[in-house]
């Protein structure tokens, strides 16, 4: 079964960027310490102040053993202190979620 870990975070919409550099630094860290890198996903239009990450495990374990290596990661390190000192992020939430068969990327249907 694959999990996911569904992370809605609550940020400074006026420190937007630095909530970006903060993922895109992720897009690097997480694959590299075990974790399939779904996406993060910065607010667009609406509500302004909400964003996601979405990163997937075979399981809980390997979740937990991908916590274990990013605790020890100097970058994944850095990079928790980077958000600590500038506090773009207001809360963070977390949600494992499997999910539906059948029901991930699917494409329209062609319009005859």
């Amino acid at each position: 079964m694959t999990i996911t870990c569904f992370i809605r975070y609550e940020i400074d919409p006026f420190q937007r960027d630095a909530f970006r550099q903060y993922a895109e630094t992720w897009g690097k860290v997480i694959p590299k310490c075990g974790g399939h890198l779904v996406g993060y996903f910065l607010p667009h239009e609406g509500t302004n102040n909400v964003a996601w990450g979405l990163i997937a495990f075979d399981s809980l374990a390997s979740y937990e053993r991908y916590r274990a290596r990013l605790k020890t990661d100097p970058d994944g390190r850095a990079n928790f202190e980077l958000a600590q000192s500038r506090r773009f992020i207001l809360k963070e939430e977390r949600t494992f979620v499997e999910a539906v068969e059948g029901t991930l990327f699917r494409l329209p249907e062609a319009i005859q």
